[in-house]
């Protein structure tokens, strides 16, 4: 007959069940938790897809509202120009003085503007007032 065999360490034999029931518990949950993490993960790079497209089509939208603006502006500008172009016409603004009754000058005068004077400033502020007296 065999003799029974002794175990060395009782603690070990009675956690190696608890061992093997939460090892058996979480295996069965594993596959549950993979799918889920894979799911999270494929969720999470879709959102990040969605919310860069959302972000290109607005820079989109906002390029072609400034391009608009742009092209509106342009078309002001040079409405603006033609404007400008017609009212400094020579023959209008000669009209103009024809109805003033104006003509061109016959003699010109020549003005000449002498430099100013430079003063010297001293040190002391007191001083100069009493030399601009003088």
């Amino acid at each position: 007959m065999v003799a029974p065999q002794r175990i060395g360490n009782p603690r070990s034999a009675r956690t190696a069940t608890q061992t093997r029931i939460v090892k058996n518990t979480r295996a069965r949950y594993n596959g549950i938790v993979r799918v889920t993490a894979g799911l999270l993960v494929s969720l999470a790079a879709l959102m990040l897809y969605v919310l860069l497209q959302s972000n290109a089509t607005g820079l989109s939208y906002a390029l072609d509202k400034a391009q608009a603006r742009r092209d509106a502006l342009l078309e002001q500008t040079a409405r603006l120009d033609d404007k400008i172009a017609q009212a400094s016409s020579e023959e209008r603004l000669a009209a103009i003085a024809s109805k003033l009754h104006m003509r061109d000058a016959q003699t010109f005068a020549v003005v000449r503007i002498e430099a100013p004077k430079l003063v010297a400033k001293t040190k002391f502020p007191a001083l100069d007032a009493i030399i601009a007296w003088f």
